[in-house]
């Protein structure tokens, strides 16, 4: 199967990408950048089609990883409007031109963020439970809007609402191991709030096996289906890292570091994957002590450095 994946080149881009080659299927990344090689589409994410539909006609999924990262503080106004502009013109564009194809792709992946819901407490959340009404929240709502603007008879639409995507090599993980180091790691904020968790393995997994599944179709919770708070979180990775988990960071303080960004880290949500589980998708990390040992262990650190001299 040809896949087409924009935002090949981030983060869960690229641990798709990899996933996906190594099970035999053909990966074209969209780039603004130039290039000459087969699998790299030029493309212009502003909106309009362009000449993208050539590229999408007849493939057999498209994955829309695309946008700036959310990782990136302080949200300024000028960051906020970033982060929304790269998400909906690029969708749109996408959208426009599976619309203009006369043989669409079967399949339409595009991101999400558990952001969806805003801050529900220890209140489970489902793909069943309404968008909250904070910046994120409204993001992610106008976000999927443009997504849903693709689907169609013969093409899939799959939203991905993920939580936190655990990987030593990216996302958020590495950041928070920082301070363990050190010995002055702990939670965040008050610790009461639930980190909607996921292994990236299970991700790449979840995001392939909605490619595959010809029943999979709608929205769906991107994250293990034991999330924990953020107090529990913070004392599992310091018993795994064998380092202390006692000082906290204060509330205030991540706000005057991180403004508007703090909340995001601050108010989390009990996530579960009721719409993938009901589907028959089965984790191969459902706790988060084995996550993080896979992950941080001796032995995983042996085995990343056995493959990456074979390669």
């Amino acid at each position: 199967m040809r896949v087409l994946i924009a935002g090949g080149s981030g983060f869960l881009g690229q641990k798709l990408a990899v996933r996906l080659g190594a099970d035999g299927h053909r990966v074209q990344i969209l780039t603004r950048r130039s290039s000459n090689s087969p699998d790299a589409i030029t493309w212009n994410p502003d909106g309009a089609a362009g000449s993208l539909p050539q590229h999408v006609e007849g493939t057999g999924a498209v994955v829309n990883l695309a946008g700036e990262s959310l990782a990136r503080w302080p949200w300024t106004a000028a960051r906020k409007e970033a982060l929304r502009t790269s998400r909906i013109r690029s969708t749109h564009t996408i959208a426009s031109a599976i619309a203009a194809c006369a043989r669409p792709p079967r399949v339409f992946v595009s991101g999400s963020a558990v952001g969806y819901y805003g801050p529900h407490g220890d209140e489970p959340v489902t793909e069943a439970t309404p968008p909250g009404t904070d910046f994120l929240a409204r993001l992610c709502v106008e976000w999927e809007q443009e997504a849903r603007a693709a689907e169609r008879p013969g093409t899939r639409l799959c939203i991905v609402r993920t939580g936190l995507a655990l990987s030593t090599d990216g996302g958020a993980l590495p950041v928070m191991i920082r301070p363990f180091k050190f010995g002055v790691g702990g939670p965040l904020g008050s610790g009461q709030q639930y980190v909607p968790w996921i292994h990236v393995d299970d991700w790449t997994a979840m995001v392939m096996w909605m490619i595959q599944t010809d029943g999979a179709t709608g929205a769906f919770n991107a994250s293990a289906p034991t999330p924990v708070t953020g107090r529990t979180f913070a004392h599992t990775l310091g018993r795994t890292l064998g380092r202390p988990a006692i000082l906290p960071a204060p509330a205030s303080a991540l706000r005057l570091v991180m403004g508007d960004m703090a909340d995001m880290v601050l108010n989390g949500q009990r996530q579960l994957p009721v719409h993938a589980e009901q589907l028959g998708f089965q984790f191969s990390y459902r706790a988060l002590e084995p996550a993080l040992q896979s992950l941080l262990s001796p032995s995983a650190h042996s085995a990343a450095g056995d493959k990456e001299g074979n390669e």
